[in-house]
């Protein structure tokens, strides 16, 4: 069972941090949402 959650904390660590996505200006979801509040 621990390595089902390990598994699912490395997706959601990717999903959140790595993932390159084209609708976020080519930034990842946190990338971005840091960005938006820089720029606020």
């Amino acid at each position: 069972m621990e390595h089902y959650k390990m598994e699912s904390d490395n997706y959601i660590d990717f999903y959140n941090h790595k993932r390159i996505k084209a609708k976020l200006k080519e930034m990842s979801p946190v990338q971005y949402r840091t960005h938006i509040q820089i720029a606020a």
